[in-house]
């Protein structure tokens, strides 16, 4: 691997002592292509939303880490994902989303499958008028179905499909946020929106999970959520991120807010969290909203981020819910100035990673961690290949 055993044993040091990780991990091709397998291929990784696929036959197309993927909901509404591509001779199948009225077809030989995957019909495969052959058998020909899983309404992909269950994986960000375990409504058109950053994905992440940042970077949330308010989420090898004790609920002109989620304790009533649940997605919490992140890495020094507010009910004012947009939009995009700027200083050949500050730094130190510890488990499993 392009990188050595030593360095990422510095990371994994106590916080004191520990180095981040090394400018390669942001801007070497080669420590790219070997996170894409280790960090993202072979966990539970976030691909998108399955709001993006709302309604039976719905389609979606997506290319994540140069894989030709397909998000469906099936005839039976749920929500699958196949790769992109013909059983026959590798042909995309659908380049734009959209409905699936009938089959899936190929564009090529027009090879058809069902939403579920199935392979349905092969025109001609036998010789002209002839829809059969005895060497295909058409039940070992369906579309090759990628490991999902539905969690906050992201779609969580294990590519590798050797991940351990998601639950056992995930299971104690669930736990943690058990209360929230209930309906979650799309906001629509006006709760989603796209960012495109000049940066490595894992900056992203790393600017979200920690606080220490918000008085310079955030001084409109900083005036009422200030950084004394908010405390370290930390749980080491699974989650990480920040939380606040002064949450303050959006109101309209006439003092209507957002319906709270159900039978939420006491501590929901100011607080909220935010956490990033390893690798690639951004999640937050609030007594009446909430949001999922997805992040999409596109090469080593970009990244789109894909925003969805999500609420306790389907029925919501639709000008409120744009304020809402707009106001975690520009929180947002106060931050890409930060991360674009590390992307840029990850080119100093004397930086060597970096310290972290052991009073305030603790979330993001824990998701270098992470990463090195996959790194690590790629290095042993090559070894022993």
């Amino acid at each position: 691997m392009p990188f050595s055993a030593s360095e990422l044993d510095d990371v994994r040091q106590p916080i004191e002592t520990a180095n981040g990780l090394s400018n390669a991990h942001y801007v070497d091709p080669m420590v790219h292509d070997a996170e894409n397998k280790h960090v993202l291929i072979n966990q539970w990784a976030g691909l998108a939303v399955a709001s993006d696929v709302p309604e039976v036959g719905d389609a979606k197309p997506i290319t994540f880490l140069q894989i030709p993927l397909l998000m469906v909901r099936d005839r039976s509404g749920q929500v699958r994902v196949f790769q992109n591509t013909c059983r026959h001779r590798g042909m995309i199948l659908v380049e734009e989303a959209r409905k699936i009225e009938g089959a899936i077809r190929c564009p090529y030989h027009s090879w058809c499958y069902g939403t579920d995957g199935r392979l349905v019909s092969t025109p001609h495969v036998g010789g002209p008028g002839h829809n059969t052959h005895e060497a295909m058998d058409k039940s070992l020909l369906g579309l090759i179905e990628v490991r999902s899983y539905i969690w906050r309404d992201v779609v969580w992909v294990n590519i590798s499909g050797d991940a351990p269950e998601f639950e056992v994986v995930m299971g104690p960000v669930m736990k943690r946020w058990a209360e929230f375990e209930q309906p979650l409504y799309h906001g629509g058109a006006d709760s989603r929106f796209e960012l495109s950053v000049n940066c490595n994905w894992k900056l992203a992440v790393e600017n979200y999970c920690e606080s220490y940042h918000l008085p310079w970077v955030h001084p409109g949330l900083n005036s009422y959520s200030r950084l004394e308010d908010h405390y370290h989420i930390e749980e080491p090898g699974q989650y990480s991120g920040q939380g606040t004790l002064v949450y303050r609920q959006l109101r309209d002109e006439n003092g209507q807010s957002f319906p709270d989620f159900a039978d939420l304790s006491d501590k929901w009533d100011e607080a909220a969290e935010y956490i990033a649940a390893f690798p690639n997605v951004l999640l937050g919490v609030h007594r009446d909203h909430a949001f999922a992140i997805v992040l999409l890495p596109q090469a080593t020094d970009k990244t789109t981020e894909q925003i969805h507010l999500y609420y306790a009910s389907p029925e919501t004012d639709a000008a409120l819910r744009a304020k809402n947009t707009e106001q975690w939009k520009l929180v947002f995009e106060e931050d890409v100035f930060v991360v674009e700027g590390m992307q840029k200083g990850r080119f100093a050949p004397g930086f060597d990673g970096g310290r972290f500050s052991p009073a305030m730094d603790g979330p993001t130190h824990l998701f270098h961690d992470w990463v090195a510890s996959k790194l690590q488990e790629g290095q042993n499993r090559l070894a022993a290949e």
